[in-house]
């Protein structure tokens, strides 16, 4: 065989494998949105955070968890079995280097409506806190307050933030640790001024799936350079932490946020929640009472890593006719 018949022998091969190499990271990828889109609605459908008739307000900030937000929700949009609006709004606070054209561009090629919302917050950070201090909490709730006025003038009837799995969990860690609480960030809630309803669709999504997909979709993301770049914040030595615990006990993480709609009052010490003063033995078995001598016992590693991830393989479309039978029954 001639060297040029084995050039081009080698180069079928190469191109052989590239082709399946390609084939193999577009299957991944397709099964990666799936995924998403799964986990979306089914956390839409179990906190009933979108309804007919719906106009939600995206905040899109420029970065990978609120780009896959909106991109998910127009996704879901064209599948849902009703009707609801959909609107990008991203707060520019006049930070020194911002890209303003990114998003505008990029909304704009999308076909998505979307309002910029012009507001110097960022004089106002920088004026008020002083050198070497956290930015991100003044920052958060001046951003907060702008947003609230613009759903009310856009209209909007819910707020969609990007917070994910991660996020919840070390809020939850954060409040523990620093503020002596047990509370978390709700996939739902009724904003401080009453009059908003601030809906989390993400929340059952972890941080390394929507690392991925902005790789995936290429998103034209715009780095915070306001507050991401302070380094030791108390929220990314939490994250760190559970980093760390899900290198050493994989499945973990997942338990921990499963944790979260699994509480027990009468096995805390709230007496806001449990009647604890007022408890009498009624001489009666109680199936739920406590077991104080008995031995614990828990699921071992991956015995009960998805037990919350119920109707895994149904279409998104499906997932939100099942839920919104199983709610219609649950009032009936």
């Amino acid at each position: 065989m001639s060297s040029t018949e084995n050039d081009s022998s080698a180069e079928t091969a190469h191109r052989l494998v590239m082709t399946q190499k390609a084939r193999k990271t577009e299957f991944e990828n397709n099964k990666l949105g799936k995924r998403l889109c799964r986990k979306v609605t089914q956390a839409i459908s179990d906190y009933n955070m979108i309804e007919p008739g719906d106009k939600v307000m995206v905040c899109l900030s420029g970065g990978k968890d609120s780009f896959s937000l909106l991109d998910i929700l127009l996704r879901l949009q064209r599948r849902a079995p009703f009707d609801f609006e959909i609107v990008a709004v991203n707060l520019d606070q006049k930070q020194p280097g911002f890209p303003a054209h990114v998003l505008p561009q990029y909304l704009t090629q999308l076909g998505v409506p979307f309002h910029i919302e012009d507001q110097d917050t960022y004089s106002i950070v920088k004026r008020v806190v002083p050198e070497g201090k956290t930015m991100c909490s003044l920052c958060s709730r001046l951003r907060r307050g702008v947003l609230y006025r613009v759903a009310g003038e856009l209209g909007a009837t819910k707020i969609a933030l990007g917070h994910h799995r991660d996020d919840m969990l070390q809020t939850l860690l954060l409040n523990m640790f620093f503020a002596a609480k047990l509370k978390g960030m709700p996939p739902k809630l009724v904003s401080d001024d009453g009059k908003h309803i601030v809906i989390r669709p993400l929340a059952y999504v972890d941080e390394k799936s929507l690392e991925r997909w902005a790789q995936v979709q290429q998103f034209p993301i715009i780095p915070c350079s306001l507050c991401g770049s302070q380094e030791n914040l108390q929220r990314q030595q939490m994250k760190q932490m559970l980093q760390e615990w899900d290198k050493k006990f994989p499945g973990r993480i997942y338990n921990m946020f499963n944790a979260l709609s699994h509480v027990v009052p009468s096995h805390l010490m709230d007496r806001t929640l449990y009647p604890f003063e007022n408890l009498k033995a009624t001489g009666v078995a109680d199936p739920e009472g406590d077991t104080a001598f008995d031995q614990e016992s828990f699921p071992g590693p991956g015995e009960n890593d998805n037990a919350a991830d119920t109707g895994a393989e149904l279409p998104a479309e499906q997932h939100i006719a099942v839920h919104q039978i199983q709610r219609a029954k649950a009032s009936s």
